[in-house]
């Protein structure tokens, strides 16, 4: 048996309370369900256009192509055009 004693009413304030314990478990959503598809909801509906056919198969890969590597502007460093481009120094 071991030289020292618990004592109970240290260890029971140690645990966190039921309120907390639960609340933590089950996890939080960002906002209130209420408040869900407002700007949706609010915006006015617009008839979608007629838009062109885009190409499939080799014309698509052919039209990468042109647009990578042949007309390439002198703005695009190494024929590539970056996501989120940092200013050029």
């Amino acid at each position: 048996m071991p030289d020292y004693i618990i004592d109970p009413g240290a260890v029971s304030s140690l645990k966190a309370p039921n309120s907390i314990a639960s609340s933590t478990a089950i996890g939080k959503v960002h906002g209130s369900l209420a408040r869900a598809g407002k700007v949706k909801s609010s915006t006015p509906p617009v008839e979608a256009q007629e838009k062109k056919k885009k190409p499939t198969g080799r014309a698509m890969k052919r039209e990468k192509y042109n647009r990578r590597f042949v007309n390439v502007s002198a703005t695009m460093v190494g024929g590539k055009r970056r996501m989120n481009p940092a200013p050029a120094k």
